[in-house]
């Protein structure tokens, strides 16, 4: 990697125990697209994700914003720039959807200042954006897992940010409510141009909402690119030891694979 990088990850290596995870993993991800890890449970996926917010300390390794390691800048200024949001949320029971968005503009406030008449127009448009202005009264647990995850969404929006790193976004939904979330994540891409690095089970959902794939087998990126190159019969059995045939999609021009049997 070289100072022309926008974001990625360098030489991370990931220990648990004795037990490597990652192994000297260095990825790139293109400014302005949706790009999506996949692989088998426990690859690393999530544990890479994790180290934007320092949620997993690799054991080396750097993450590149710009050119340049993420601790050499200030917590604010990077919550201003790359939003994260875990796969599992935590928040009181009774907040209302509109306080939990409005917590996206934490990395712009002043000591002793509350919301500004700018941080009520960007929440607005959050909201709106996410098809939640309707509901921002309502209480986050009166609601479908779809809206609670849109919602959460609209909170990283919130944080205006170039980079949001989605890690599993769809888990625990039921597939019309993925479909949702998904079709809510790239509207965000196309209308605002923010870069989405995420994490997601379904292939054939990655190949279809993602701008490129990768992969990572045995610690380390096995394949990468556009979702035909990187969803293949060969990958398939390498990666995920199943025996699989793959399809065009031709109304969404994307790959899809219908699987077999394991090997």
């Amino acid at each position: 990697m070289n100072n022309s990088v926008y974001f990625g990850f360098k030489d991370i290596t990931i220990q648990y125990g004795k037990k490597k995870i990652l192994e000297n993993l260095s990825v790139e991800f293109p400014k302005g697209k949706i790009t999506t890890i996949i692989g088998k449970n426990g690859c690393g996926k999530s544990s890479l994700l994790k180290t934007v917010s320092k949620a997993v300390l690799p054991r080396q390794g750097e993450v590149i914003y710009e050119g340049k390691r993420l601790d050499r800048y200030s917590p604010k200024f990077l919550a201003q720039k790359i939003a994260y949001l875990a796969q599992v949320h935590t928040s009181p029971p009774d907040i209302d959807v509109r306080t939990l968005v409005s917590y996206g503009r934490y990395p712009y406030s002043k000591f002793g200042r509350g919301l500004t008449e700018k941080d009520t127009v960007i929440i607005d448009n959050a909201l709106e954006r996410t098809g939640l202005s309707g509901l921002q009264n309502q209480i986050l647990a009166t609601l479908s897992g779809g809206e609670r995850q849109r919602a959460w969404i609209a909170m990283t929006i919130c944080q205006e940010p170039e980079i949001l790193i989605l890690d599993e976004p769809t888990t625990y939904l039921d597939i019309s409510y993925q479909v949702e979330v998904l079709e809510l994540i790239r509207k965000l891409n196309r209308e605002l141009g923010i870069t989405i690095i995420m994490v997601l089970h379904d292939l054939n959902l990655a190949a279809r909402y993602s701008d490129l794939l990768f992969a990572i087998r045995n610690g380390a990126v096995y394949a990468g690119g556009e979702s035909s190159h990187v969803l293949t019969e060969k990958n398939l059995e390498e990666i995920f030891e199943i025996e699989a045939t793959v399809f065009e999609d031709t109304i969404n021009h994307c790959p899809y694979f219908i699987p077999i049997k394991t090997i």
